[in-house]
């Protein structure tokens, strides 16, 4: 809840903070350390392993068909090329039941394979080898899609995180600069426009990094699926291996059948469920919530430079003469480097939030509210095309209410009471239209039959602002009043200057 608004010299206003949320609590890292190729790498390796695997059962199938024409010696190189530990071996359970132990009974029977007929030869060559090529074929197609898919879109968030990282650094430097240049600084080096940048390409990396990570649950889903089929495909081409086999003598057909059984009692779902369980730490959890905003911390997000001592929507007056309203509303923020900045709005993902007025306020004039209504004469610092064409200008604004307006005021008070001098503030007496026009840009409006030196209740006295030591800034600001014809012929008036009360600066 905001604070009672105090004194010059007072804490600043707390207003509600629209950043906070219910997953404040909850905090990550800006930019995580783990590599978002890991898992895509980590797939594309075990899609290398089921590729070698088959590999080892082709050169099984093709060393077998030779074997049969040179009988039981040439059966030893058949052993041979099963013989040592299948590459990338640790993605296969070791257990029996698995690829792994298929592999293991094989070489058992292979040994046994001492007699072989010479008529299976052809049947191997024609039948069997050309279903794994099939697969070995399927597993390379399916590399060439994860290359293409999921790898790039990991390259994206790389490239997106690296963005981030940049801006996050370029605040570090900003609210070290904020301390040590006591809050003077540049409108555009405002680490609170930083930390909205900040923000800004937050939202671009964490929507790759969503994107990226349903890429990867699609694939992780369909590897399922995937190495299901390749199972499936090994014992189809095991049983044809054995169909070719089975007519020789009983022993022989008795080790084919028991190879036969070992691959048909491998799940479907054996190695990718054990799979999982030992890589559950660098998989995808498709269960697991997505990345938010709010629950991303980075360092300086709580700085004190980057909170506003207060924010909210005001109207401000149009300088389009063709406006219906003459009002339009904006988003302003007062930032602890003095400045008060006009915004759009308050989101900072659509797009980058740059601020399009940022005046300083040491430097300003701010005249008293006059009901919901204040002006602010300073000039525009934000850097845009229009500061650079324009001086200084006087700027009405209106609050919801005449309470909203005080409390501006009382912040914008409370930050020019950080200057060395000490500061006082009372309303001066009011003033003839003479007088009015040497301190502001327009003069006043009397009611019709008034005289031209009462002050109502609609258009009271300026608030007058002198340069006590240490502090710049401008002159008298007046409330917003429309001119009259009767005031165009004040340029007498320097006369009564003698006679104006001390002006006083905010």
């Amino acid at each position: 809840m905001a604070q009672q608004a105090g004194l010059p010299g007072s804490h600043p206003v707390t207003m509600p903070n629209r950043q906070a949320s219910a997953s404040s609590n909850m905090s990550d890292d800006a930019v995580p350390t783990m590599d978002p190729k890991d898992t895509s790498e980590l797939l594309a390796e075990r899609l290398q392993a089921w590729k070698h695997a088959v590999g080892y059962l082709e050169d099984y199938v093709s060393a077998t068909e030779k074997v049969e024409k040179a009988h039981a010696k040439e059966y030893e190189k058949v052993l041979k090329t099963i013989s040592n530990p299948l590459k990338e071996g640790h993605h296969f359970d070791q257990s029996m039941g698995g690829i792994a132990g298929l592999f293991e009974n094989m070489r058992q029977n292979t040994q046994g394979l001492a007699n072989t007929h010479l008529e299976t030869e052809k049947n191997l060559k024609g039948s069997v080898l050309p279903i794994l090529d099939r697969l070995h074929k399927e597993i390379k197609n399916k590399s060439k899609e994860l290359s293409s898919g999921a790898m790039k879109s990991a390259k994206e968030v790389e490239k997106a995180r690296n963005t981030t990282q940049k801006h996050i650094e370029l605040l570090g430097q900003q609210t070290a600069n904020f301390e040590s240049s006591g809050g003077k600084m540049h409108a555009t080096e405002d680490p609170y426009i930083v930390q909205r940048g900040v923000l800004h390409r937050l939202g671009k990396q964490v929507m790759e990094e969503n994107n990226n990570r349903h890429d990867l649950i699609s694939v992780q889903n369909n590897f399922a699926q995937f190495e299901a089929h390749i199972i499936e495909v090994i014992q189809q081409a095991i049983a044809s291996f054995q169909q070719f086999v089975g007519g020789q003598a009983q022993k022989v057909d008795q080790l084919y059948s028991d190879m036969l059984g070992t691959a048909q009692r491998v799940p479907s779902d054996f190695e990718w469920s054990r799979f999982t369980e030992r890589n559950v730490n660098m998989l995808v959890d498709p269960n697991s919530p997505e990345r938010t905003i709010e629950g991303i911390s980075f360092p300086n997000q709580n700085h004190k430079a980057t909170k506003a001592m207060i924010e909210g929507t005001l109207e401000r007056k149009s300088r389009n003469k063709l406006s219906l309203s003459g009002w339009s509303t904006g988003y302003y923020v007062i930032t602890p480097s003095k400045y008060i900045h006009e915004f759009k709005d308050s989101d900072n993902l659509r797009k980058d939030p740059t601020p399009e007025l940022s005046i300083y306020l040491p430097d300003a004039t701010v005249g008293t509210p006059n009901g919901e209504k204040f002006n602010i004469k300073g000039k525009d610092m934000s850097g845009g095309i229009g500061s650079k064409l324009s001086g200084s200008s006087e700027i009405s604004f209106k609050a919801h209410s005449a309470s909203d307006a005080q409390k501006w005021f009382e912040v914008i008070r409370s930050v020019v009471g950080h200057a060395p001098a000490n500061l006082a503030s009372e309303p001066t007496s009011p003033v003839s239209p003479a007088q009015e026009k040497r301190v502001v840009s327009q003069p006043p409006t009397y009611a019709e039959g008034s005289a031209a030196g009462v002050t109502d209740a609609k258009h009271p006295a300026p608030l007058q602002t002198a340069h006590p030591a240490g502090v710049t800034g401008g002159g008298t600001v007046a409330s917003p009043a429309t001119a009259t014809p009767t005031s165009a012929t004040a340029e007498h008036a320097a006369s009564v200057h003698a006679q104006a009360p001390a002006a006083e600066k905010i």
